[in-house]
């Protein structure tokens, strides 16, 4: 990953906004995934969108990833978190908010650490023993 620092700031290189970002402890955990997500299960670049803005019960809310299949529809909604915070009922409960808007095919959570990745089936939630590839998504 490209790091650059300026006026005392350090900033990481997001490949799919294609520009420098603060790096602060979520971005690295964005950065990371979004690596893992390209570079080993195949997810293309120009398939992701980053922060998109979402309007969520009259809120503005951003998505941190958003995943899609070649006709634009979401396949895998990603919540990144600081590796110091938790995944607990909070951020599920986050993340099922904006899930009720995009309602991508599979959620993922992540502190990079811990990753949480589920389908929903049946109004259900199918977790999964490893994060599928864009393949087994999309196929």
């Amino acid at each position: 990953m490209k790091i650059k620092i300026e006026n005392g700031k350090e900033y990481i290189f997001d490949v799919v906004r294609k520009k420098y970002v603060i790096k602060n402890p979520e971005e690295w955990v964005r950065q990371n995934i979004i690596n893992y997500l390209n570079n080993v299960k195949k997810y293309p670049l120009a398939l992701m969108s980053i922060e998109k803005k979402n309007e969520i019960n009259n809120i503005k809310k951003r998505c941190d990833i958003i995943c899609n299949d070649v006709n634009g529809n979401p396949i895998l909604l990603i919540e990144c978190k600081a590796s110091k915070i938790q995944l607990n009922s909070t951020a599920f409960e986050q993340t099922m908010t904006y899930q009720k808007k995009i309602n991508a095919k599979y959620v993922l959570i992540t502190n990079g650490i811990k990753h949480y990745c589920f389908k929903i089936e049946k109004g259900k939630n199918v977790f999964l023993k490893k994060i599928p590839s864009y393949m087994e998504i999309v196929n």
